[in-house]
């Protein structure tokens, strides 16, 4: 987080608060007149971060909403300018672990997926109406599956799923043995690209990025972290194409976790961060 910590007095933005991870590390780090706006679509995130960033008491503001709203989500607290904006993008581990919505492979769950299980409709609902070239479409453009044809008919002729269990059975019925990849479950593709489709990931982070960075303050920095080549693709086109007369990239090419990082957090393998500073 050192290339996102807030230099001076001010407001840093977190548009994907989770758990108060990288919220705790900016605040740590910052000057004690910086405060913190939160901001997550999961509730029970809100409330794991609100438990953790207690400590910081009234420097730190938590809202429920989602970072396609930022704009107005700062308004509303009366943010007009930003020294430092985080979005970490994807799902955190409590959430494929403990949320019992179907994120994970690796229980029995219903088949929900939405980071907001407040709003939308879930994903039995898509995977019941989608027709097969759609689903297609979504597993390869956002699961970059090779089996996505394979796979999307499987899922049509096994209709209604209403569980994990039969999202995997679906998948492993779909693709050859000899085919499954060697380092990934067989069913991590298909999962991560339901789960971006039921909640607009891809559509969310479009909408983000130009309002992220208008609320930048000159000299201040926008950080995203993408673990899926089609958003850090949407980031990298958005932020080439921001006007070079007010902002500049940090560096050409994103940063990558290094080899103690990914030891200590496998998950991190994909992880890719860009940094886009306003220009004084």
């Amino acid at each position: 987080m050192f290339l996102l910590r807030p230099r001076r007095e001010g407001w840093v933005i977190d548009g994907t608060v989770g758990m108060g991870g990288h919220a705790a590390a900016l605040l740590e780090t910052a000057p004690a007149s910086v405060r913190l706006l939160g901001l997550d679509v999961d509730p029970e995130a809100l409330e794991r971060s609100r438990a953790r960033l207690a400590g910081f008491g009234d420097r730190v503001t938590l809202a429920h909403a989602s970072f396609r709203d930022v704009a107005a989500t700062a308004a509303a607290h009366e943010i007009t300018r930003a020294e430092s904006i985080l979005l970490d993008l994807g799902v955190s581990s409590e959430q494929l672990e403990a949320s019992g919505r179907g994120f994970s492979f690796q229980a029995d769950e219903p088949l929900d997926m939405r980071l907001d299980p407040t709003t939308g409709p879930p994903a039995t609902a898509l995977l019941d109406r989608l027709p097969e070239p759609e689903l297609t479409r979504v597993l390869t453009e956002y699961g970059d599956e090779r089996q996505a044809r394979r796979i999307a008919r499987a899922i049509v002729r096994r209709r209604p799923l209403r569980t994990t269990t039969d999202l995997v059975a679906a998948v492993k019925s779909a693709v050859p043995r000899g085919a499954w990849p060697k380092r990934l479950h067989v069913a991590t593709r298909t999962f991560q690209a339901i789960r971006m489709a039921v909640n607009d990931e891809p559509g969310a982070l479009r909408q983000a990025l130009p309002q992220a960075a208008s609320l930048l303050a000159p000299g201040g920095r926008l950080g995203v972290i993408a673990f899926h080549s089609g958003e850090d693709r949407i980031v990298k086109q958005t932020f080439r194409g921001l006007s070079r007369a007010e902002y500049a990239e940090i560096e050409p090419s994103p940063r990558m976790p290094t080899d103690d990082e990914v030891r200590a957090n496998p998950r991190s393998r994909s992880a890719k961060l860009r940094v886009l500073e306003r220009i004084q």
